[in-house]
């Protein structure tokens, strides 16, 4: 597709997903990536029908690209950081988790660390560090929420499986129109790596993330913390929890795992999602309503930049689930909408909990601390149908004014 223009420079253009991506001739070479080349546990190489690379490759077929990618400058990653920061205050985001992928995971926790030194940090930042590398946490007695008030690590981030609109999300049943694709299921979870992972990081009050999208990653994963002792206690994550059945949701309700799930999600995929599962499976897709009356706990996030950032977005969503096509006026899957008041506290009270803040943020009450954000009208009562055109009018973070519009 690209090769004609692109005949002497490598490119790599990866799906807004991040869950797979195009690579042209040249950074296949790079990467060695040949008709020889196995498709990789947990990956696969798309290829034609004699056999040959086309440059699409899924989840850890990716890797041998990244793995010749030049790394971003310290410079480069500092002013990535300014720019998204810049982008929160405007959107009254002030407490956030980011979840960095790979060995850049401590560069960018290097460049968080310059600006919470020089004061300017306009935002409260946990980082989740890729769980494979735990053992560098461990070695230097780190635990979960550790560092400044505005700058913390101590939890950690792995991958179950890969994403719905790459196929590559793993679930019972096959794809629609693909009855031999049950998706993909990460080499670490097939191969055991992942359950010693968290039972070693566990032991030593390091928090856990798990990025699981089909109802069979999800039930894995959910295998996993319930073999923990305490389970209840560890505030274990799941990163989507996308589609789930009831028994799941049972599941995360009776051992308190966090469903961390990104509402704007439903509204884009639900144009298409039914295209790839079917209208039954699709009734547990972000389920949101069944989820909080089975008592979980459940969060709301934004999956920047696959998704966008605004919480006034999510919270619009998830009240209305009216997909982005137009073509759901009254809600996709209208059964699992929820309440303003229900997705705020997902946004403040929840997230707050999610990571180990409580007693700090997410509540405007005595002794907590003074991040404030003032919204352009009164989300309680307006129509839901306009709170995608509410702005923020000003942020407060630390009891300072960092936006004002």
């Amino acid at each position: 597709m690209v090769d004609a223009l692109t005949p002497d420079n490598p490119v790599f253009v990866s799906r807004l997903d991040g869950h797979m991506a195009l690579a042209n001739t040249v950074a296949l070479k790079l990467a060695g990536i040949t008709r020889e080349t196995p498709d990789p546990p947990g990956g696969t190489i798309v290829r034609d029908k004699n056999g040959e690379p086309t440059g699409l490759l899924k989840d850890a077929a990716m890797g041998p690209v990244y793995a010749v990618l030049p790394p971003p400058s310290a410079a480069e990653r500092l002013a990535a950081a300014r720019a998204a920061l810049g982008e929160a205050a405007k959107l009254g985001v002030t407490s956030f988790c980011d979840m960095s992928d790979g060995v850049e995971a401590f560069d960018d926790f290097r460049a968080y660390q310059r600006l919470d030194r020089d004061g300017a940090l306009t935002a409260r930042v946990y980082l989740f560090t890729p769980i494979s590398g735990y053992e560098r946490l461990k070695a230097a007695g780190v635990e979960k929420r550790f560092g400044t008030p505005k700058l913390r690590i101590g939890a950690l981030k792995g991958f179950a499986d890969g994403s719905l609109g790459s196929s590559t999300a793993a679930f019972y049943e096959p794809f629609a129109g693909e009855p031999e694709n049950r998706g993909l299921t990460m080499e670490e979870l097939t191969s055991g790596s992942m359950a010693k992972w968290v039972a070693d990081a566990d032991a030593q009050n390091l928090q856990i993330g798990i990025h699981a999208i089909g109802d069979r990653a999800n039930a894995d994963v959910l295998s996993i913390f319930e073999s923990r002792p305490n389970a209840k206690e560890r505030r274990f994550r799941i990163e989507h929890a996308q589609h789930l059945n009831p028994e799941l949701i049972k599941r995360f309700a009776a051992n308190r795992v966090v469903a961390s799930m990104q509402p704007y999600h439903a509204i884009d995929d639900g144009r298409w999602a039914e295209s790839k599962i079917g209208r039954e499976r699709a009734k547990g897709t972000y389920a949101f309503r069944s989820l909080i009356d089975a008592g979980a706990v459940l969060t709301f996030g934004s999956d920047w930049t696959v998704a966008p950032l605004d919480p006034l977005l999510g919270i619009y969503a998830a009240v209305t689930r009216r997909t982005i096509d137009g073509k759901n006026p009254k809600g996709w899957i209208p059964e699992q909408k929820i309440t303003v008041e229900e997705a705020l506290r997902c946004y403040t009270t929840n997230n707050a909990w999610a990571m180990f803040a409580e007693n700090e943020v997410g509540r405007i009450a005595p002794g907590m601390l003074a991040d404030i954000v003032v919204l352009s009208e009164d989300l309680f009562t307006i129509a839901p149908e306009r709170i995608e055109n509410v702005k923020v009018d000003v942020t407060i973070f630390d009891g300072k004014v960092i936006y004002r519009r």
